[in-house]
């Protein structure tokens, strides 16, 4: 381990090696032993990068356990009944916790390699996804009961909004966790499907509308999707010896340069044009302002927060593979990939900031700084580099935590307004101060006020742009403030204005705002050593050099 460079061990000790018990004085003295054994060791060979760690089960149902005396059945009930989980632990469950420990996920390894693969660039989204869908369905609860009592959902459609929500996080999860893009596109199929369901939850004749627009555009983006991934597997039955492995990204990674660069040209192209509806991209965004506006607001916050990513994610993993095709450059141009990135971010950046002042719905409003904010990591990515990289994946970040939670404060903000038109929406904090403070810090964060996180990340893609194509800093800056504009217009209003006569206060859980909030400011101030080691090394991973 010393010669390469680094390594895992990990010693199985036992719960006895933590506390003692009557006895067991042989038993317990050599678990106690192997704790100190491993501390030792992990002070000594720190500094060959070689970590060391002890695992300590309780009660596992094996021969030694008592597997040879009572059935597991029999154990649960009469031995482990009153235990926090009342079962008997079992052996692949301490294999499960040494493989995850053995594992460096988090500084540049992976994690499986066949039909699901875990890697530095997918492992902080699920990580993302999870904590943003967890603080979601917090804020969940008191506003579909405001929306039960109020008699704008019936108990089937809540019972339907609650399935749908777990199906939509479902499909998250499995398509960021995939190894297979055929799995990724069925993955994203069925996040449409569920989102269908929810945006049409109301019933009203605007929501309907919206659901059939979304189901309508991202079902023929889906199929140019579908398309792209039978070119790229046409590409890659040419080079990978096993066809049931064509698919894999992790193989097609392996193979990237010997892929055919015009077929995956066009698979790039069509898998763009596919995936760039779901993530909103212009000019395949209408859908997305209507499905906001229309569907309740904890489908906004993790439709924003969420599915925009997971569909770059998925753009990017195939822009990788393009590039290692179009290395030669016999084709087109190396960065042929980059550059469309680049172009229809910008474009949509553009088209965003200045939509952005013509919107008299509040989600909407926001859901067009969704697009803006899409498309201007959709051009860092495309840029390439380190620095921009970087930046890339720390606007995904802070962009998810804010976007979340300004659209939870939106919807407790049309809660109390009864309506989600800006020019009816007034004196939040006379009327719910916690509601209209989140709507104020929400703002200045999105709109990149330091020191929040959104400044650090647009302060590093703005550095990016002017070392690498300093002549497009300028329409940069423009969008920048034509968006800044736009998110202020109505903000000072609807937050400190004069509240109309009888309005009250709502039900509201704040708590999911202000640690979101809280987290975005602390990344403005300070990112920790293993998160910016975890960034970085997923730049290395996309773009082959790390910034750190």
């Amino acid at each position: 381990m010393k010669a390469a460079g680094g390594g895992s061990i990990i010693n199985v000790s036992s719960i006895d090696g933590l506390h003692s018990a009557a006895g067991l004085i042989a038993y317990s003295s050599t678990k106690w032993a192997v704790r100190g054994l491993t501390k030792c060791a992990a002070i000594e060979l720190g500094q060959y990068g070689i970590r060391v760690n002890s695992v300590h089960p309780g009660g596992i149902y094996t021969a030694m356990g008592g597997a040879g005396s009572m059935s597991e059945e029999e154990m649960n009930r009469h031995v482990y009944s009153q235990f926090p989980i009342p079962r008997v632990g079992r052996p692949e469950e301490v294999a499960y916790v040494s493989l995850f420990l053995a594992t460096d996920v988090l500084t540049g390894g992976q994690l499986g390699g066949g039909q699901f693969y875990v890697d530095s660039f997918n492992v902080y989204l699920i990580a993302l996804t999870a904590f943003v869908g967890f603080t979601t369905s917090i804020f969940s609860r008191p506003y579909m009961e405001h929306e039960l009592a109020i008699g704008r959902v019936t108990p089937a459609r809540l019972r339907l909004y609650y399935a749908s929500y777990q199906g939509f996080l479902l499909t998250m999860l499995v398509a960021l966790s995939t190894n297979n893009l055929g799995i990724l596109w069925v993955s994203l199929e069925g996040a449409t499907l569920a989102t269908v369901l929810l945006v049409s939850l109301y019933r009203t004749p605007e929501s309907i509308e919206a659901a059939w627009k979304y189901f309508v555009l991202c079902g023929v983006g889906i199929a140019q999707a579908l398309f792209g991934t039978v070119l790229l597997y046409v590409a890659a039955d040419q080079v990978v010896p096993d066809a049931d492995q064509a698919l894999l990204w992790s193989v097609l990674n392996e193979h990237a340069g010997e892929l055919q660069p015009s077929v995956m040209t066009i698979a790039f192209v069509f898998l763009l044009v596919g995936y760039g509806t779901k993530m909103g991209m212009v000019p395949l965004h209408n859908w997305l302002p209507d499905a906001h506006s229309e569907g309740p607001t904890p489908m906004s916050a993790v439709l924003s927060g969420l599915l925009l990513n997971v569909a770059l994610y998925a753009i990017v993993r195939v822009k990788m593979l393009t590039d290692g095709a179009l290395a030669a450059g016999t084709l087109l141009h190396a960065g042929f990939a980059g550059r469309l990135l680049m172009g229809f971010g910008l474009m949509s950046f553009l088209v965003a900031a200045l939509f952005l002042h013509r919107q008299r719905d509040i989600k909407r409003m926001f859901s067009y700084s969704s697009i803006e904010h899409m498309g201007l990591i959709t051009f860092a990515f495309g840029l390439g580099g380190p620095l921009a990289t970087f930046g890339a994946l720390l606007h995904m970040t802070v962009h998810s935590l804010t976007k979340s939670a300004i659209f939870v404060t939106v919807g407790h903000a049309s809660q109390i307004a009864g309506t989600q038109l800006i020019e009816h929406i007034r004196g939040l904090i006379r009327t719910q101060a916690p509601v209209g403070w989140g709507l104020l810090v929400g703002t200045l964060a999105i709109a990149g006020f330091p020191p929040f996180g959104v400044f650090v990340s647009e302060f590093l893609l703005l550095t990016a742009t002017m070392q690498s194509t300093p002549w497009l800093t300028l329409p940069l800056l423009t969008g920048l403030a034509i968006a800044f504009a736009g998110l202020f217009r109505h903000l000072q209003p609807m937050v400190f204005g004069e509240p109309p006569p009888g309005q009250v206060g709502v039900a509201a859980n704040m708590l999911p705002v202000f640690v979101h909030l809280l987290i975005v400011l602390g990344l403005g101030l300070w990112i920790p050593v293993i998160l910016a080691r975890w960034f970085d090394q997923a730049t290395i991973l996309i773009t082959g050099r790390g910034l750190l």
